[in-house]
């Protein structure tokens, strides 16, 4: 995970995202599984151990299709990855999760009232946006009325927080802004990042096109310097208005590779890193001269979604716990995992990961078993015909769409396996290069559907992104499920300031979103990177924020 906000991003392919993994880089064995939250695996050196300049060559798995990541489109990983080395937040957090303010963007930030809630961001005099400008609290005032939902023109990928906020003024300068809540927001440090210019967000228009084809302005270590759609390169240079430390990297430079390339291209000495997901890329990584694979903790995970839409075939929420029932998530997550953790566990929260303070198993109403699948299928009215259900006159056939991508086609056909045994048939079909989501699943074109989502260190954020129903504004909601009860209960999570009973209340809401049965999810994918042995300063990061100024190549 690259950026550090409540906005939770779609992971494009099943990637690294989040079970700890510990023992050597170097070992050709399988790794423990462990606790989320407690180390990263990044070679760290001194950046005088590094030389001065270099270009790192890393994959996407497509051009971005916006380079806002708070519009709809833009709320992806390619997206969450280019832009990092672009633009900041207020705070960044250390592998524990644990936040701190960002000074090379802020010199303080404050909560500094609670009745009502105020928050005082001091930003730092010497930042300013790539063309010159000073960044000002207008900057923060334009992302707030963005993304505080009371604008559906602006098609933002959640309003979580900021429709919290009654309004953003003016502090002692124009260097500082003051925010004030019309309601409590417990993951207020999450706001704000990252962080745009004012001409991203000013306007709809802006908001939703501004960025479309590349980012004007930008406020990091690093500017687009080229974009070549016909060679799908995107290359990074140094900003020259940067007022933090001097990068040691030159440039970055992204290329769009199709998943199973990526670890062939870092053979080649065409990467110098990228994800190494399932066993025979973690092996091929491993046995390939010069390359290891950093390994860590990090949050999201793989889950199989439901279209719940009204209309469709999954609307019937018990139709959806009957199938859920006969979806063995256990044996996917150790098919999966075998030879890369030892012990491999199904994820059993929607909101918090294994390891992480709040996870706890909510998912036994939709616990593993074929035969109360069969009756309660039986129940509905889902009647055997020969190998297949039929209620009237409608065979109980589903389409599972998915990324082509092995790991993904493997989970699917153990689904459809224990699916033919109790009389449904599942069509796996997947969908090549970036219309997954544009041309499948965001026109609700499927039953089922597989992919993943990377989290951060504010992961409540996800509840109204994922989980809140309202037909006017769906946010992220793409199985079109929910409840007028369960959005009562993400509204009082989010607006709780005491972490204890704001979990409690996530765990709540999380308890009305398995028995809905918006998704399920798998595992956190192992966090496993190949990189370059003289790469310092990268490789698996878990919780914790990069650093691009540290970034390098050894001497």
């Amino acid at each position: 995970m690259r950026i550090r906000s409540t906005t939770i991003r779609l992971a494009i392919p099943l990637v690294a995202l989040g079970l700890i993994v510990t023992g050597c880089s170097s070992s050709s064995g399988p790794t423990s599984s462990g606790v989320l939250g407690t180390t990263n695996d990044i070679n760290p050196h001194p950046v005088t151990d590094l030389k001065d300049g270099g270009n790192l060559r890393m994959p996407l798995t497509s051009f971005p299709a916006s380079f806002n990541f708070l519009q709809v489109d833009g709320t992806v990983e390619d997206t969450s990855d280019v832009i990092a080395p672009l633009l900041g937040s207020p705070f960044v957090t250390d592998a524990a999760g644990q936040p701190s303010v960002d000074h090379n963007y802020f010199t303080d930030v404050q909560l500094t009232g609670t009745n009502p809630e105020v928050v005082t961001y001091t930003i730092n005099p010497k930042a300013v946006w790539s063309d010159g400008s000073p960044i000002t609290w207008e900057d923060m005032r334009s992302e707030w009325q963005a993304q505080n939902g009371t604008n559906k023109d602006f098609q933002a990928s959640s309003t979580t927080g900021y429709d919290h906020i009654s309004k953003v003024d003016r502090g002692v300068d124009d260097r500082q802004a003051v925010v004030t809540f019309s309601s409590p927001y417990s993951e207020w440090k999450g706001l704000f990042g990252p962080l745009y210019p004012k001409a991203a967000t000013e306007s709809p228009q802006a908001f939703n096109d501004w960025a479309r084809n590349t980012l004007p302005v930008s406020a990091g270590p690093f500017i687009i310097t080229n974009l070549d759609r016909t060679q799908n390169r995107i290359t990074l240079g140094r900003n020259p208005k940067w007022w933090g430390d001097t990068p040691k990297l030159d440039s970055i430079t992204f290329s769009v590779l199709d998943y199973s390339a990526i670890i062939p291209a870092i053979q080649n000495n065409e990467l110098d890193e990228g994800p190494a997901s399932g066993l025979q890329a973690v092996t091929s990584a491993r046995n390939t001269p010069g390359v290891e694979v950093r390994h860590a903790p990090s949050p999201g995970y793989s889950f199989i979604a439901f279209n719940g839409a009204q209309g469709s075939l999954l609307a019937d929420v018990k139709l959806r716990q009957a199938l859920a029932k006969a979806v063995d998530r256990q044996t996917i997550a150790a098919a999966y995992l075998h030879g890369i953790v030892d012990n491999p566990q199904a994820l059993n929260n929607h909101i918090y990961v294994a390891g992480q303070k709040g996870y706890q198993d909510n998912s036994q109403v939709v616990a593993f078993n074929l035969d109360q699948a069969g009756k309660e299928l039986d129940a509905l009215g889902w009647v055997k015909n020969g190998d297949i259900r039929e209620k009237d006159g409608k065979k109980l056939e589903l389409r599972d769409v998915m990324y082509q991508q092995d790991a993904w086609v493997d989970m699917a056909k153990i689904i459809q396996s224990d699916f033919q045994k109790i009389g449904v048939k599942l069509d796996i079909q997947t969908i090549p290069g970036q219309g997954l989501f544009t041309n499948v699943i965001d026109p609700g074109n499927y039953d089922l559907a597989q992919w993943s989502i990377g989290s951060s260190a504010f992961p409540l954020g996800a509840l109204k992104q994922f989980f809140y129903y309202d037909p006017n504004n769906w946010l992220d909601n793409k199985t079109k499920i929910g409840s007028p009860e369960l959005n009562s209960v993400i509204d009082q999570a989010l607006s709780e300031l005491d972490p204890d009973k704001a979990i409690e209340l996530a765990n709540k809401a999380d308890q009305m979103i398995w028995a809905e049965v918006y998704s399920l999810p798998i595992n956190q994918p192992p966090g496993m990177t190949a990189v370059r042995k003289e790469v310092a300063n990268w490789g698996s990061f878990g919780l914790a924020t990069p650093d691009y100024t540290k970034v390098g190549f050894l001497k």
